[in-house]
């Protein structure tokens, strides 16, 4: 490294793009070429290796993330006096598709070492939603970071209640929990395409993951309009939710060399918590799982103030980023809206505490250990 302060990207698209540079700039320009640029070729072609890829039966490609939470819900039905479970310690998608339809977001504390979902909140907040009179529904677990939530206790969960689980996978596509790939939990998974994604394009995507024949019949028809047998025959209210072909072809590309990429998330993910374990607490892993590694999240003790460490980090090169720094149950738009008795403290803990690194495929070992020894430094 320079003496000179570094220029460190927190998230290098411009390092993968060089990589793979000719593929893609051929596929672009083919799909330019080509003309059909609402719903051609590649994205069907996409959609196959989603599947592929991850093993669910219907892979549905979509507008964004958050349509495809909101293609997904809307497909189920839901509606007023209905409780849908989601932690309070996420990104607002969460949260927000479900207030769109008229239906209560209902807010879960989250575990302390994995950041997502806590499994006895969930069970005392469907107490406390059957007090409320409230009909439990479904739980929207996030893979917060990367990491899988825990899928099977949260599942048995839900099935004793009647309730249906959909995961958020926005952050954990790509990940695995005990030898199952994310994209297989529950009734359906959705996950997001923003380019800052593990597995992002450039521009806006997202997809929907069921092995559901029933449900994915009418996610496809939403997704245009409420189509029938044709987009001029609306049998349902939809929405315009479709994947640009563009953003498909895109797609293509990256998915061949995202399983290289996932592996190389892992080792960098391994190389800061070799390096910073004995001075700060660095993310776990739960038995049993592999991330996708969307963010190295590291939880900062109550003695270091986070925007001082911040700005320490910044005057060596170093950029940080905080996700997220208010619970969804403290938000001004969400503040009305019901939370576990006991309310969220491991998710108001976290969101005055954590802090994340630069993470991307591309890290090289030198720039790695320069962010290190900032960091430990920023913590003295």
């Amino acid at each position: 490294m320079s003496n000179d302060i570094p220029n460190i990207p927190f998230i290098d698209l411009q390092a993968q793009r060089a990589h793979i540079a000719e593929a893609m700039d051929k596929a672009v320009l083919a799909a330019v070429h080509e003309g059909n640029y609402i719903m051609g070729p590649q994205v069907k072609k996409f959609e196959a290796d989603l599947s592929a890829f991850c093993g669910a039966k219907h892979s549905i490609s979509c507008s964004n993330g958050t349509d495809a939470l909101a293609l997904v819900l809307m497909a189920k039905g839901v509606r007023p006096g209905q409780a849908i479970f989601v932690p309070s310690f996420t990104f607002v998608a969460t949260a927000e598709v479900v207030a769109w339809l008229g239906t209560k977001p209902f807010f879960v504390d989250v575990l302390e070492d994995s950041f997502n979902m806590d499994p006895e909140s969930l069970e005392q907040a469907i107490e406390d939603a059957k007090a409320q009179g409230l009909e439990p529904t479904g739980v929207i677990p996030v893979d917060l970071f990367g990491q899988p939530a825990d899928y099977e206790t949260l599942i048995k969960i839900a099935d004793k209640h009647g309730m249906w689980v959909m995961a958020d996978a926005a952050q954990g596509f790509g990940a695995q929990l005990n030898n199952k790939k994310v994209g297989t939990f529950g009734l359906a998974t959705s996950t997001s395409f923003f380019p800052a994604k593990p597995l992002g394009c450039y521009g806006d995507g997202g997809a929907i993951f069921t092995d559901n024949d029933e449900l994915a019949e009418i996610i496809i028809s939403l997704r245009v309009h409420g189509k029938g047998t044709n987009k001029y025959d609306n049998v349902r209210i939809g929405m315009n939710g479709r994947l640009d072909t563009m953003q498909a072809a895109v797609l293509i590309e990256k998915l061949k060399i995202f399983p290289d990429e996932l592996k190389s998330r892992q080792k960098i993910a391994d190389y800061y918590d070799a390096g910073l374990k004995d001075v700060i607490k660095t993310p776990q892993l739960v038995d049993g799982a592999t991330s996708a590694w969307a963010q190295y999240t590291l939880v900062l003790p109550e003695e270091i103030n986070r925007d001082d460490f911040a700005a320490k980090c910044k005057a060596k090169g170093v950029p940080t980023a905080v996700y997220y720094p208010i619970p969804l149950s403290e938000q001004k738009a969400y503040s009305h809206y019901p939370k576990v008795s006991g309310g969220t403290p491991i998710s108001e803990k976290l969101s005055r505490s954590v802090i994340s690194l630069p993470m991307h495929p591309y890290l090289n070992a030198d720039v790695q250990n320069y962010i290190i020894d900032v960091v430990k430094s920023a913590c003295k």
